[in-house]
């Protein structure tokens, strides 16, 4: 019973749309009919400019930490929060909040995994601006990290987050293939602001 308790809760969080949200309240934008027509920060950076961006990213990074630390918050040791975390990710890609167009989850993957590895997403978070600094491709940037944190968890030898960025990865790439289209055509967009 707990479990669907909690499992519940972290759909729900993750299917808060910070997108809609900041492009609602603050640009009175629905950012899903502009750029990409995605909920997410990159999107939110291209429509919305910088600091929406930052916004909405963190944003979804806080939803992803917060869903997975639900058991710790109220105090139920034997709850897995990788299972929990899971299903904030799924919350964010399918939101029932926003007719289930959500975003490709990649920061509120990011957030599952600072929840449960701080150390884990310190190396993704810098492997990820080191190839948007270089590459200038999010999409890219996304899916490089992801390898990242796969190859991670195994010197790490933690069977759970070997599962997890296993996982995680397959739902970012899956979520990136019209981008891998775009890059291997070099239609993909570039960032402008880095």
């Amino acid at each position: 019973m707990n479990y669907l308790l909690f499992i519940i809760c972290a759909y729900l969080l993750g299917s808060i749309p910070s997108g809609l949200i900041v492009g609602k309240i603050g640009y009175k934008m629905d950012i899903r009919e502009h750029g990409s027509g995605n909920l997410g920060g990159t999107n939110a950076f291209r429509v919305l400019g910088k600091k929406a961006g930052m916004i909405v990213t963190i944003a979804d990074i806080g939803k992803g930490t917060l869903a997975t630390l639900l058991p710790v918050i109220f105090q139920q040791p034997e709850l897995n929060l990788l299972v929990i975390g899971i299903f904030a990710v799924i919350g964010h890609m399918y939101p029932i909040f926003a007719n289930f167009r959500g975003g490709k989850a990649v920061a509120t993957s990011g957030g599952l995994i600072l929840g449960v590895s701080p150390l884990l997403f310190l190396i993704i978070f810098l492997s990820f601006f080191i190839v948007l600094y270089i590459t200038k491709y999010v999409s890219l940037s996304s899916m490089v990290t992801g390898i990242v944190a796969f190859i991670t968890s195994i010197i790490m030898n933690e069977i759970g987050l070997l599962i997890l960025t296993g996982l995680l990865t397959i739902f970012i790439f899956y979520r990136h293939r019209a981008n891998i289209k775009r890059i291997l055509n070099k239609t993909e967009p570039k960032v402008k602001w880095l």
